[in-house]
């Protein structure tokens, strides 16, 4: 869901971690009556608490206001393990934001928030949640755990990913892949977030990039990648025809064209490339789904419950 308060800057891992409670608490109480088991709430009923159980779930709100005891009866006890992996490499810094602009609204803000937003959720139902960031360089790793501490370490390395704009940052997609599989080795739902460039995305880099998805599946992991672009420059092309210099952020190489000239060939070599990706990741049963920067959270929560109930 969109999130209607403009918030120019996150000045501490507080605040996204409320602006991603406030999407999933939107999120739960629109789909109240939904058909997956056990998300919509913490905990199904209450019983009364009995001397020597743990005094782990007791409800101690609940105690405020009738004095008696009681437990929270979880409906299933979930020991899913997560790993959210982020592509922070220049071109995810795109596009450049305005001043009144929510660090949404650029890839790697929608990035971030989206993974604020599953931590969430993971959080709710108690599963592990890890981290892996990557551009040129494997720049972080936590391991799947399921504490309070831990998950507020994540999320203040998340909020970081938002001031990062070291330039020319480039992408080393395939290598940090290979080391991110390896890494992770108990069975776990892989989440990807990346726009999927390449500074050699054609023959072998292309299948070579293939190989590196296709390994985050061993030891049985499930992997969903959802493939963030902006759609009005970087899928539709969408400029006027006045002729611009256009940069790649990654390795600063220019080109100055008239869009109109080049609009209809490269709208077919992106939509050409996606089509692939796509058809890819079926083959290998990779979930792929693309969003564009500022679509609906919605879309990334629902993916998320529907590819977990499929985990078992």
């Amino acid at each position: 869901m969109k999130i209607e308060s403009q918030i120019e800057k996150i000045s501490s891992f507080q605040h996204l971690e409320l602006l991603a409670n406030q999407v999933v608490e939107g999120f739960i109480s629109g789909m109240h009556k939904s058909p997956f088991h056990g998300f919509s709430a913490e905990f199904a009923e209450h019983k009364v608490y009995n001397t020597g159980e743990s005094t782990k779930h007791i409800d101690w709100k609940l105690f405020a206001k009738t004095d008696r005891l009681y437990t929270k009866c979880y409906e299933e006890e979930t020991n899913l393990r997560c790993h959210i992996i982020i592509d922070n490499s220049s071109s995810m810094h795109y596009p450049k934001l305005k001043e009144n602009q929510s660090f949404y609204e650029s890839k790697i803000g929608f990035s971030v928030l989206a993974s604020a937003v599953l931590m969430n959720l993971l959080k709710k139902q108690r599963d592990a949640v890890g981290l892996s960031v990557f551009s040129d360089s494997y720049e972080y790793y936590a391991p799947e755990k399921g504490s309070d501490r831990h998950h507020r370490m994540i999320l203040n390395k998340l909020e970081g990913l938002l001031e990062d704009t070291k330039e020319k940052k480039q992408t080393d997609t395939i290598t940090y892949l290979h080391q991110i599989a390896e890494k992770i080795h108990r069975r776990s739902m892989i989440i990807l977030f990346t726009d999927m460039f390449q500074s050699n995305p054609e023959g072998s880099g292309e299948e070579a990039l293939f190989n590196a998805l296709q390994h985050l599946k061993h030891d049985k992991h499930k992997v969903v990648l959802f493939h963030v672009v902006d759609n009005e420059t970087e899928l539709k092309f969408d400029f006027d025809n006045a002729p611009r210099k256009f940069i790649d952020v990654e390795t600063g190489d220019e080109v100055v064209v008239f869009a109109d000239n080049v609009k209809e060939e490269y709208e077919k070599q992106v939509g050409n490339y996606f089509k692939k990706l796509a058809l890819t990741c079926a083959q290998n049963k990779i979930k792929y789904i693309p969003v564009g920067v500022g679509e609906s959270f919605e879309k990334i929560l629902l993916a998320y419950l529907v590819e977990k109930q499929n985990f078992g």
